[in-house]
């Protein structure tokens, strides 16, 4: 199930972003960005989507509403949940909510060095547009446009 994070919601939030972001920190000699990320403004704002599976919340879903566009400014699973199909499904979320607000592209950006995302995000349909460093992070920006 994916819905709308709650208040209550964000320590759960905190801890699969921190387990989700760790293993990064080593490679960039820092934390990524989403780990200072003010989880519980995101959350007071409704950009927080949280996937629960059994043990509780397992995925979370950063939307940030932009003029012609939705950026998915933050995707995070729980260890549980890797290869389970719920990154997908996160993914899709973050598709039919811009394609509801009649959006006609999704955006992201992930870290230059965290290579596995550049592959998986072109295997789900997004292309680079640039690369940039922004807040002091070396940035590949994609984004996926949307069929109707």
């Amino acid at each position: 199930m994916i819905r709308t994070a709650r208040p209550g919601d964000r320590t759960a939030v905190e801890a699969v972003v921190r387990a989700a972001y760790a293993p990064y920190v080593a490679r960039m000699g820092r934390e990524p960005g989403p780990m200072g990320d003010d989880y519980g403004a995101l959350i007071a704002a409704g950009h927080v989507r949280v996937l629960e599976d059994e043990a509780g919340v397992a995925g979370i879903l950063v939307l940030i509403p932009e003029a012609d566009a939705l950026l998915l400014d933050n995707v995070a699973l729980a260890d549980r949940a890797r290869g389970r199909g719920f990154g997908r499904r996160l993914v899709a979320q973050a598709e039919a909510e811009a394609r509801a607000a009649g959006l006609k592209r999704l955006r992201l950006y992930t870290h230059v060095l965290m290579t596995e995302n550049h592959t998986l995000y072109a295997h789900l349909g997004f292309h680079e547009t640039h690369r940039a460093t922004e807040k002091g992070f070396e940035r590949v920006f994609m984004e996926k446009p949307l069929a109707g």
